[in-house]
């Protein structure tokens, strides 16, 4: 039975039977529609069949871990990834951010948040550009933020959606300093609490993308204890 189209559809990939219950009853009462993969290497053929809106991906699975899954995800789904897992050190959550997940909850989850983050990962996803938003252009660096092309020294590079809209972000605002605080509040709707790593892990990604400097990066910079800069200058070469 197909899900009304307002309703958001989870692939939930987790082999614990009991929890797996659970998740997909409490999502369902909020209106979600809901499939569940056992297995991580059955989770890309699932995909041809079922096209989900997100995924919530355990990270300890049998015949593939999570985490390897994250990695080859994006070749199949354009949708956000959120891992759930155990393991809650601040080594494993940007560990699996690095791999390309878009949020990480620790486990046991708490379904009031589950939800919320599931929410809060789809309207961003959603989120049509700002009518407003014309091209920009530093030096070799070109961002279209309608169709969401970036070009640098004639190569287009690909880039997330979360990517995207945080380089838009730095990028639109070229030239100024903006804190953690406030890319939290604007593009994750949360406030910053001073350890969660979302943020930095993107911008670490979008440092290697970009071919910026990662020891001591020179495009978009770290001011130490006050947040991040696009420098407009530094794309001529």
């Amino acid at each position: 039975m197909t899900s009304p189209q307002s309703n958001h559809r989870v692939l939930l990939v987790e082999d614990d039977v009991r929890l797996a219950n659970l998740i997909v009853d409490y999502l369902k009462s909020h209106d979600m529609h809901v499939e569940v993969e056992r297995r991580g290497d059955t989770v890309l053929t699932r995909l041809i069949n079922y096209k989900p809106d997100i995924i919530l991906l355990d990270i300890m699975l049998p015949g593939m871990d999570g985490l390897t899954l994250c990695e080859k995800l994006p070749d199949y789904f354009a949708g956000p990834i959120l891992l759930m897992s155990a393991l809650g050190s601040s080594e494993d959550q940007i560990k699996g951010l690095e791999l390309g997940a878009d949020d990480y909850v620790v486990k046991p989850v708490d379904p009031a948040l589950l939800v919320a983050r599931i929410n809060n990962l789809l309207r961003r996803q959603n989120q049509p550009p700002q009518a407003e938003s014309h091209c920009l252009t530093f030096g070799k660096l070109s961002i279209d933020p309608h169709t969401h092309a970036i070009r640098l020294n004639e190569t287009e590079i690909d880039l997330t959606s979360h990517e995207f809209e945080l380089l838009w972000l730095l990028a639109s605002q070229a030239g100024q300093v903006l804190s953690r605080q406030y890319i939290y509040q604007l593009l994750l709707n949360i406030d910053f609490d001073g350890k969660d790593r979302k943020i930095d892990v993107r911008i670490s990604r979008l440092r290697k993308k970009l071919n910026d400097n990662i020891e001591t990066p020179f495009r978009i910079k770290t001011v130490w204890g006050q947040g991040y800069l696009f420098a407009p200058e530094a794309w001529n070469n």
